[in-house]
């Protein structure tokens, strides 16, 4: 039997012709319908390239979808998200230094392999219930090209990719931080903060300028 087009591209390594393949699959595919007797090695050949097709649409459905990275972490009794691509690393809070003169929400200062990093403590800023520090907190240092700082976080959960159709719009009244500063909540009530907003406040920017 000579071999079908689709058997000699595959063994020369050439691209395959998605176009052709489904031609043939549907031409098959009538002739299935037509109960008309195939060979074995040719029905194996149909089913293969079924499966490649389907395996390619599947892989385009997915890629037309969009996703963001976000880190997931938690902040008086709630749950939040910021998109990874602000993130720089997650850090253990360990020694910090506080300083005088700057607002209540301005933690301190901390030394991140000999990098000086100001840390703002987002519940303070947000007028968030305090549970106080313990050893599970952690340093999230964002930032983006002009602005560096640490948000601190009460523990982290880890990374998720979110699919932008599973986000609602900005919560106005899920907690008490500002919608302004609130992207969007998941399904599962992760609140996903706007993290270029947070970087280019300027009631932050200020203070960081004169560390």
């Amino acid at each position: 039997m000579k071999k079908t087009q689709i058997e000699q591209r595959h063994n020369n390594q050439a691209p395959i012709d998605w176009d052709e393949v489904k031609n043939k699959i549907s031409a098959w595919q009538d002739l299935f319908n037509n109960k008309m007797i195939i060979p074995p090695e040719e029905r194996r050949l149909i089913l293969k390239a079924r499966a490649q097709v389907l395996a390619v649409e599947k892989k385009l459905e997915i890629a037309q979808k969009e996703f963001i990275e976000i880190v997931v972490f938690n902040l008086a009794a709630e749950t939040y998200g910021i998109e990874s691509k602000f993130v720089r690393e997650v850090y253990p809070l360990k020694d910090f230094t506080t300083l005088p003169g700057l607002p209540d929400f301005v933690l301190g200062i901390v030394n991140i392999r000999g990098q000086i990093i100001s840390v703002i403590d987002l519940k303070k800023f947000f007028n968030l219930p305090e549970s106080g520090l313990g050893e599970l907190n952690k340093v999230i240092v964002i930032r983006n090209e002009k602005m560096e700082f640490g948000i601190l976080a009460d523990t982290i959960e880890g990374t998720r990719s979110i699919l932008l159709n599973e986000i609602q719009g900005s919560p106005v009244s899920t907690t008490g931080i500002g919608a302004n500063y609130l992207r969007a909540i998941t399904n599962d009530r992760i609140i996903i903060i706007n993290a270029l907003r947070i970087l280019e406040d300027e009631k932050i920017i200020i203070h960081q300028e004169t560390d």
